[in-house]
């Protein structure tokens, strides 16, 4: 078994990161969570989510940064990655109205090619996190995905699976990390739901988990709940330990 430390990805909590972050990361702790993927620092700055993180000891998994900062403040970034003790700096999204055309798909993977060549100077790595429309419907008879990462170099841009995303756009995620290798190197663990409330195929994924050689985190992720969104992602760090991954 490929056994990996588990993160929680803070959009999961963003409510309560904007109402105290040092306290909900306290939380996050206390549930058994090794560390967290940061999505903003809720009502703290940078030193201020360093400080809380160190305290409740946490460390981060990475950073999810939008796609403007990316563009227009990377010296910044690197400085406050550095200050987090990350390397892991994330894509969260793109603009599915922009997957247009083959020649669209591989000019933003130039882009993001270009900008991690930068972040990979710098000592980082950028990876790009999916949704279904990277999978599904396909342009010009291939994924997005793949024109993307084809149009990119793996040392400058990896990828984030999400598989519950994939799952949803049809693309089996076990295979996906099959076929893509070294490149994915965090993996987002969401169901539609807590953990095994939805359609991912969890012993499979699982399987592939154990194949990887480059997976750093698991992260967990959750966007809708049956309970509050704190007995939530305890369920599924609790869903993860019955399975054994944690």
């Amino acid at each position: 078994m490929n056994k990996l430390p588990i993160a929680l990805q803070l959009w999961s909590l963003r409510d309560e990161m904007h109402k105290n972050f040092a306290a909900t990361a306290a939380a996050i702790a206390q549930m058994g969570y090794a560390g967290v993927e940061l999505a903003g620092y809720g009502n703290l700055d940078a030193p201020g989510a360093a400080a809380a993180l160190k305290t409740a000891g946490l460390r981060a998994a990475g950073m999810h940064v939008g796609i403007d900062r990316l563009r227009a403040g990377l010296p910044q970034l690197i400085a406050e990655a550095q200050l987090l003790g990350t390397r892991n700096i994330v894509c969260p999204s793109w603009p599915a109205g922009q997957f247009t055309t083959a020649a669209a798909c591989e000019h933003i993977g130039e882009e993001l090619n270009a900008i991690g060549a930068t972040l990979r100077a710098a000592g980082l790595r950028l990876s790009f996190h999916n949704h279904a429309a990277e999978f599904a419907p396909p342009v010009e008879k291939r994924a997005v995905f793949d024109w993307m990462l084809d149009a990119s170099e793996p040392r400058n841009l990896g990828v984030e699976l999400d598989v519950y995303w994939a799952q949803v756009a049809g693309k089996n995620p076990a295979a996906f990390m099959r076929e893509q290798g070294r490149r994915v190197t965090l993996l987002h663990l969401k169901d539609e739901k807590e953990l095994g409330l939805g359609p991912v195929d969890f012993e499979n994924v699982f399987r592939a988990v154990d194949a990887a050689s480059a997976l750093e985190w698991l992260i967990v992720e959750q966007e809708h709940y049956t309970t509050t969104p704190l007995e939530g992602v305890k369920a599924c760090i609790d869903q993860l330990r019955r399975w054994g991954r944690a």
